[in-house]
């Protein structure tokens, strides 16, 4: 997102929010998660605790603004869509287009959140529960657009597959250092989608 394009004051809040989220990274990359204080964080910023927490709920969410960056818009796609032909493929299109909206600091945010998770616990357990709140939210919120059943387990495991298609994507081009910037991201997203259905239909020779 273009800050330019925000109200004065809504900009100011952005550009703080960004910067407790770089400085956040910066300093649990280099002293580590647990080693990095709160009272460091925002003596860094030269800003409140009481700003951090209008900002963020905790320092394991901090680290995680990436993932809430790209989810949220995620949600924003899926609410305001067309949604025609196969739900997996409009899944895919609101990540590519939500990839799309991410400004261009966010692949390094994002990388160095999979790699902080990858060093603390505390961090990947509260990534793994944001990620099951969001595919709730997503099951939600595409099964009231297309009326079907709160119980319907076909939506809910396109979903779970849609999901396990871009942690596929996400992980193996973050364990390739970011190799070709966004591009990347995105060719490993197309290619573990088109791989979907050759996996479900996968048979055993034995």
């Amino acid at each position: 997102m273009d800050l330019r394009e925000l109200p004065l004051r809504e900009r100011k809040k952005a550009r703080t929010r960004q910067a407790l989220t770089e400085t956040a990274l910066r300093l649990f990359t280099e002293k580590g998660f647990d080693q990095t204080t709160l009272d460091e964080l925002v003596d860094a910023v030269e800003v409140s605790k009481r700003t951090f927490f209008r900002n963020f709920p905790s320092k394991e969410d901090v680290a995680l603004a990436a993932d809430t960056e790209l989810w949220s818009t995620f949600l924003s796609e899926v609410d305001t869509m067309q949604v025609r032909g196969l739900v997996l493929d409009a899944f895919l299109t609101a990540l590519r287009a939500s990839l799309e909206r991410m400004d261009d600091g966010w692949d390094a945010r994002f990388l160095a959140t999979r790699a902080l998770c990858g060093l603390t616990p505390a961090v990947e357990a509260h990534s793994l529960r944001y990620c099951n709140e969001t595919t709730q939210a997503a099951f939600a919120r595409m099964g009231a657009r297309l009326g079907l059943d709160p119980g319907d387990v076909r939506l809910k495991l396109v979903i779970e597959v849609a999901v396990a298609a871009w942690r596929h994507a996400a992980l193996s081009w973050a364990a390739a250092g970011g190799q070709q910037g966004r591009a990347g991201l995105r060719r490993r997203l197309d290619e573990a989608f088109a791989a979907v259905p050759e996996s479900i239909a996968l048979t055993s020779g034995g």
